[in-house]
């Protein structure tokens, strides 16, 4: 359970670093309206609870292969969900790519402090080699 809430703690940093950079915002942005206009579409024409409209908006954009037991019954709906795939798969990669940029890049000034520390503490003495005559 610790190591969720540590992951936890550290994505919520990854996004408060992510959200200073213009191309992290612009995709954050981006995915948010396409999900909201999932979640507005399939609760319109499928007649969905939005709860559920926004749950599948959400899942199938992410590849998790979660079962929802939601599917889009109409023609018209079903080649929504296909054009919102293509597209909003393409973006939430970009957008998880992003993020881990963020994370990595905010551990980065932790991880060279442990590493300066590591390097300043005196080394073990070398072992001398012998040269062997041929």
């Amino acid at each position: 359970m610790l190591s969720v809430i540590l992951s936890f703690k550290r994505l919520l940093k990854g996004l408060y670093h992510g959200i200073k950079e213009p191309q992290f915002l612009s995709i954050l942005t981006t995915v948010a309206l396409i999900v909201l206009s999932g979640t507005l579409f399939y609760s319109r024409y499928e007649g969905w609870p939005k709860i559920d409209a926004f749950y599948f908006a959400v899942v199938s954009l992410i590849p998790t292969g979660v079962d929802t037991d939601l599917v889009p019954s109409t023609t018209g709906t079903k080649l929504f969900t296909v054009l919102y795939l293509i597209i909003g798969t393409g973006l939430m990669f970009a957008l998880l790519v992003n993020l881990g940029r963020a994370i990595i890049k905010e551990d980065k000034p932790r991880r060279y402090k442990l590493r300066k520390e590591v390097n300043n503490k005196p080394s073990a003495p070398k072992i001398l080699r012998v040269k062997q005559n041929k």
